[in-house]
């Protein structure tokens, strides 16, 4: 059955950071990373340049209570790293099924954080799915790897908008069968 909202978000433990609710504080490092139009062209949804006001209303969404997603900061403060190195989140889809979307800042790219968060997620499993989904542009290889490192399996082929690029882009599709 499809989940119009969310009710709780959970903080989960990773090795080297936790996955929490955006708060609003994280503005300014989410800005920073995603103003990158390497981060945006990564990405569905983010627009470049970034227009003013966009990662403010991007944190009041995901911190509604009538979210359809939910949205985590690997946040590894407590490790000595920055508050935020990236966004890792969940979709809910319609028949218990959710899709993950994640992005590490720049900074942090082939240090593992990416596969590490969506791990964690996965093992978590909040939404408590049947299945995960996920896509990535056919471009980004890394993102891929870090799919098929948390046991997803390829589906196909496709195409997906993206803003920041204002063009379709070819994209292959993942999905991960929950116990």
């Amino acid at each position: 059955m499809f989940q119009d909202t969310i009710s709780t978000q959970p903080v989960i433990e990773a090795e080297r950071f936790i996955l929490r609710p955006l708060r609003k504080s994280d503005a300014g490092l989410i800005a920073m990373y995603t103003a990158d139009k390497r981060v945006a062209e990564g990405t569905r949804a983010i627009p470049h340049p970034l227009p003013p006001g966009a990662t403010e209303s991007y944190i009041t969404r995901a911190m509604s209570d009538t979210r359809s997603e939910d949205v985590w900061a690997l946040d590894g403060s407590a490790q000595g790293l920055a508050e935020v190195l990236g966004v890792v989140s969940l979709t809910h889809l319609d028949d218990n099924q959710s899709e993950v979307g994640f992005w590490v800042g720049p900074g942090f790219w082939n240090t593992g954080f990416a596969s590490e968060a969506v791990a964690a997620l996965v093992e978590a499993n909040p939404h408590n799915a049947r299945t995960l989904f996920a896509e990535v542009f056919q471009d980004n290889p890394g993102s891929a790897r870090v799919l098929t490192n948390a046991g997803f399996a390829y589906l196909g082929d496709a195409e997906s908008w993206s803003v920041a690029r204002g063009a379709r882009v070819p994209t292959w599709t993942y999905l991960k069968k929950m116990a």
